[in-house]
């Protein structure tokens, strides 16, 4: 009998622990650029650190209750109670947990957060609240009713919230939970921080009962005189309904009727001046419809390629880049600002830089829209990285979703020229296939951009570089990754290779370079010291001027960022340091040197 009761019991927590999510109300609805009626949610909100889930296992046991997402507070001391948000510590949101308290900065696991608002919908209205990205899953409730569940820890996430908020105060609370899973994406091992935490902005967002939902305006298939223009829209009287685009400065006006489907598609010809990195152009968008408007600011440009070369409107182009990581200038936080940006963007125009590859993940999207506004150039990518679990259906489901989400925010982006599926993914036939399908999908979701992966380099003989990656023949760049005088020899072996290529398609090296910490000198033969990072780069960039259809590089990296990986003392201290600038903003020696070669490239030596 005592078996027979523990194995209901143990049937019994299987079944409530493996009940799809209660109550979902997601929504694509990415971005809050440009909408309006938006409250913020941002400032400082209560938190518990839960390592052991006793909040959520409470809570799925018990819901009506149990568990932290009731937000009780302990007004009743004749009652046993475990924990009181209003005496909780507080956490900055955006923000992770690791650079904000001492005791969270290697913590891996659940944290609660609890914010109270006042809020008084009028009749008629809905209500959304807008996550930028929460690291990794987040479940969220409002007054204590689960409204949904998002996995991934860089993409934006919207759960609808009008039938659960009140008149008056209410509370949203929010589980967040940074572990790492094998299937995962990225799985358990990566080179880069696991911030935890709610670490881009978080929104209330007030629209009628049918909104626009989203809008994409781009060149008709590249033709310069030929704008195209989708909107999607949300609601009860989505079908049927009329809406307005206006392009001011091009004088285009347009009145157009939705679908069945609530959507609606058209072209105008028209002349816009082109987007580029030395004039980058944004046309004010205004979409209307009933009493709503939608603005955004929309540039046009082409870019293709034409056997090893990469045009920009038709015009050959060389992309002078660096690799980017998603941290703050100085403290080496989460990034998520429009001012956390536009410092490290003023970097690398500092560099002499074009373009930057945004790695390893979906930057958040004041990063994309200044690099917009500042004429640089971009590679967006999603974290397939390393060994992802090829043959596992939910890993290509949630890798396919994070595209989705990646491609949906910012295909209005006219700096984005680059999707990228992958990055140094080991070679297999299940890995193929994984990325084929993802390359698919993206050119599915976005034919005006072209795909990349970072793959890696191969020496079938001693001194001959090549790439052998079968996945080559699907993307529309040869792009990879090699690291020639750092973990393959030591600079001198710069001198040394020669390197050729089967496939004709533009080359793009999408990392290479080598560690040096900033004031640590000795022998240019000494690993770490600055003067053997500034050999590299000299040898480096002399035998990239070798490579035949080089069409771009993004060394790697911009700035030195913290890594659990890098455990070496008074050398590493958690940061890989491989930037071109320490973690505290000082030039190396080999800044100055990429800076005189993207010089001389862009004709101002």
């Amino acid at each position: 009998m005592k078996k027979l009761v523990i194995s209901l019991a143990t049937a019994l927590l299987a079944s409530i622990f493996s009940l799809p999510a209660q109550n979902s109300r997601k929504v694509d609805l990415y971005s809050i650029s440009g909408r309006e009626n938006v409250t913020s949610l941002d400032g400082m909100w209560r938190n518990i650190v839960d390592p052991f889930e006793n909040g959520y296992y409470d809570y799925r046991l018990n819901p009506t209750d149990g568990g932290y997402a009731q937000d009780r507070s302990y007004d009743d001391h004749t009652r046993l109670q475990e924990y009181d948000f209003a005496t909780a510590s507080q956490l900055a949101v955006p923000g992770d947990w690791n650079t904000q308290s001492d005791r969270l900065y290697y913590y891996e696991g659940t944290v609660w957060y609890r914010k109270r608002f006042d809020y008084d919908l009028a009749e008629g209205k809905r209500l959304f609240a807008h996550f930028g990205a929460a690291n990794y899953e987040t479940i969220v409730w409002v007054n204590g009713k689960r409204v949904g569940q998002h996995i991934g820890g860089f993409t934006p996430f919207c759960f609808e919230i009008t039938d659960v908020v009140k008149k008056g105060e209410n509370s949203i609370v929010v589980k967040v939970d940074n572990k790492r899973h094998h299937e995962g994406v990225p799985t358990v091992n990566s080179d880069w921080w696991n911030f935890g935490g709610i670490t881009r902005p978080v929104s209330l967002i007030e629209t009628s009962s049918t909104f626009i939902k989203s809008h994409a305006v781009g060149l008709k298939n590249k033709d310069v005189k030929k704008i195209e223009c989708s909107v999607t829209l949300d609601g009860p009287q989505a079908a049927g309904r009329e809406v307005t685009v206006e392009i001011p400065e091009l004088k285009i006006k347009r009145n157009a009727v939705t679908g069945a489907d609530g959507k609606l598609s058209f072209e105008v010809k028209a002349s816009p001046e082109l987007w580029t990195p030395e004039n980058p152009k944004l046309y004010a968008v205004n979409i209307s419809s009933g009493e709503e408007t939608v603005k955004d600011e929309i540039g046009f440009r082409t870019i293709e390629t034409k056997g090893n070369k990469l045009l920009l409107n038709g015009k050959e182009v060389f992309l002078r880049g660096i690799c980017i990581h998603e941290e703050t200038a100085y403290d080496s936080g989460r990034a998520w600002s429009r001012e956390h940006a536009h410092t490290l963007l003023s970097w690398a125009k500092e560099l002499g830089c074009n373009f930057v590859r945004l790695a390893h993940y979906p930057h958040n999207e004041e990063m994309v829209r200044e690099a917009e506004r500042m004429g640089l150039m971009v590679w967006s990518e999603i974290p397939v990285y390393w060994t992802i679990h090829w043959n596992n259906p939910d890993t290509y489901a949630n890798a396919e979703a994070q595209l989705s989400d990646m491609i949906g925010r910012d295909i209005n982006r006219a700096n984005i020229i680059i999707w990228s599926v992958a990055n140094e993914t080991p070679r297999s036939e299940p890995r193929n296939e994984f990325l084929t399908r993802l390359v698919n999908k993206a050119r599915e979701l976005d034919g005006s951009r072209l795909v990349g992966a970072a793959m890696e380099k191969d020496e079938p003989v001693p001194g001959k570089l090549t790439i052998n990656d079968p996945l080559g023949k699907v993307l529309d760049v040869l792009s990879f990754n090699e690291y020639v005088g750092w973990y393959d020899g030591n600079w001198e072996k710069c001198d040394r290779v020669d390197w050729s290529f089967d496939i004709d398609k533009p080359v793009l090296i999408t990392e290479c370079g080598g560690g040096g910490v900033y004031g640590y000198h000795g022998s240019d033969k000494e690993r770490f010291t600055e003067e053997y990072q500034t050999a590299l780069y000299e040898h480096h960039v002399a035998m990239l001027k070798r490579i035949p259809g080089l069409s771009g590089v993004a060394p790697w990296i911009l700035k030195d960022f913290r890594s659990p990986r890098r455990h070496l003392a008074d050398i590493q201290d958690d940061f890989n340091r491989k930037g071109l600038i320490s973690d505290k903003g000082q030039r190396k020696p080999a800044f100055y040197v990429l800076q005189k070669w993207y010089k001389e490239l862009a004709g101002q030596e």
